[in-house]
């Protein structure tokens, strides 16, 4: 029994369970059109969106676990490990999934909106909970590329309709996950009042003088998310990113040690700074000003 499959092309997936198979390089799998498959955990070495309403029970991703309670998006791209290992039990699965080979999208704005797709970058435990109509909507999409790629032949202009139906996909799981974003302010709210507690611990804990300056990664590995999704959550309930936050915590942190009367050198080190001119210099860039210029305008106070 194997306990890693390789997906290194597209319908390896298809394959893997029997799915009938219409373009070397994108696949369309209709769980429910299978019956009863057997669990399988991928090294993915393709993109992937599942559209589903359940999920095997104990499934993960990276570090986080699926919530299989309702209609469920997630999204993950090579070098990734989803699904579960193969224990010799068959599952009925509802949904869909889209999968297509990085070289595919070679050359398309697919590309340069891949910055902008944070989703297949998240962890499972912060997948998109879809509602009714989005999920339909998905699943149409889906449907649609199918039949296309089913009764067309693979031509340079097919191809270029396909690579669209694929990024209009990308852009409406974009759209949703704003969606979710905002129907969730009371708990963008808690994770704000979270981070600021994390920065707080790092120097109470001292953590500074062994890794330096509190990072982003370090702050939503914390809070139990990727860094791309606690961006995006911080972006959306601020205005700011957590980079900026980070920013400013250090900066009134500074201004508090250097009105206490520690040197520019010993606010470096306190903070985490390698070199005293490093402190200064973002110092300066940040605060508007040299440190020693700050001293001098709250003594004439």
């Amino acid at each position: 029994m194997k306990e890693l499959v390789h997906i290194n092309n597209a319908n390896d997936f298809a394959r893997g369970f029997g799915a009938p198979v219409w373009h070397p390089m994108v696949c369309v799998v209709h769980f429910d059109e299978l019956g009863k498959i057997h669990h399988s955990l991928n090294k993915m070495g393709v993109y992937a969106i599942f559209v589903q309403d359940n999920f095997p029970d104990g499934a993960t991703y990276g570090m986080g676990g699926y919530d299989t309670s309702k209609g469920t998006l997630t999204a993950a791209s090579p070098g990734q490990i989803i699904g579960k290992i193969d224990d010799g039990q068959r599952v009925q699965y509802h949904g869909w999934v889209l999968l297509f080979d990085a070289e595919f999208m070679r050359g398309t704005v697919f590309e340069e909106r891949l910055t902008d797709y944070h989703f297949f970058s998240y962890n499972v435990n912060e997948a998109l909970q879809t509602t009714d109509g989005e999920k339909q909507l998905m699943w149409q999409l889906m449907e649609l590329i199918r039949r296309f790629i089913q009764h067309r032949d693979q031509t340079p202009l097919t191809d270029r309709i396909v690579q669209n139906y694929i990024l209009l996909v990308c852009d409406y799981c974009m759209l949703f996950y704003q969606r979710q974003f905002e129907t969730s302010s009371r708990q963008h709210s808690d994770l704000l009042s979270r981070f600021q507690h994390v920065l707080s611990n790092y120097y109470e804990q001292h953590k500074q003088y062994k890794y330096g300056l509190p990072s982003v990664k370090y702050c939503a590995a914390e809070l139990c998310l990727s860094a791309s999704y606690f961006g995006d959550v911080i972006r959306s309930a601020t205005g700011d990113s957590p980079t900026r936050i980070i920013q400013r915590f250090l900066i009134d942190r500074a201004k508090s040690l250097l009105v206490g009367g520690l040197s520019v050198t010993q606010v470096a080190d306190e903070l985490g700074f390698n070199y005293p001119q490093h402190f200064t210099r973002y110092f300066k860039k940040y605060a508007g000003m040299l440190p020693s210029q700050y001293v001098a305008t709250i003594l004439k106070k």
